[in-house]
């Protein structure tokens, strides 16, 4: 797997909750390609919780439906918007887990209308949440007027335990 560039990192005013990697509140979250999947490795924090060491509902949407966009993002190129999202939520989340895994892919497409199906895993691998997200694309012409240029992979490939072994579990 390799990282995904974000393409409006050094864009001035550029706040996404989901995805800015300098949004104090937000959840930062980082994307690497692998094969059909957009997957991210997120580290849950006791902030973000609903009831005692369970991360909200709301927030396992957001993870969900962020990872749903960045797949939007760069196997179509292009941007878009959630039109609709169901969410099964099977098992509560942790929040004293060390990280979280989601992966998302394309189910279907259907001219600008792109069925995406993303999963969110405990730190044992269990399925705890999904979630298929129905999204309305942009023609490229639209996209590179929000100041979308690209998402490419960048970096070596690295495995996933590799890339777990790089977070800052203290």
């Amino acid at each position: 797997m390799r990282k995904l560039t974000n393409p409006w990192e050094d864009i001035s005013g550029y706040n996404c909750f989901g995805c800015a990697p300098h949004n104090g509140a937000g959840v930062k979250m980082e994307f690497y390609e692998d094969g059909d999947e957009v997957v991210s490795v997120w580290q849950p924090k006791s902030q973000f919780q609903g009831w005692l060491d369970t991360l909200h509902g709301g927030i396992q949407s957001v993870l969900l439906d962020e990872i749903c966009a960045w797949v939007v993002l760069y196997k179509l190129e292009t941007t878009g918007v959630t039109s609709k999202m169901e969410t099964r939520f099977r098992k509560s989340v942790s929040t004293t887990d060390n990280y979280v895994v989601l992966r998302a892919s394309i189910q279907e497409q259907k001219r600008n209308i792109i069925t995406i199906k993303a999963t969110l895993y405990d730190e044992q691998g269990i399925i705890c949440t999904e979630a298929l997200c129905t999204y309305f694309t942009f023609p490229k012409e639209k996209a590179e007027e929000m100041n979308f240029r690209t998402c490419v992979p960048i970096g070596n490939d690295k495995t996933l335990e590799e890339i777990i072994e790089t977070l800052d579990i203290s």
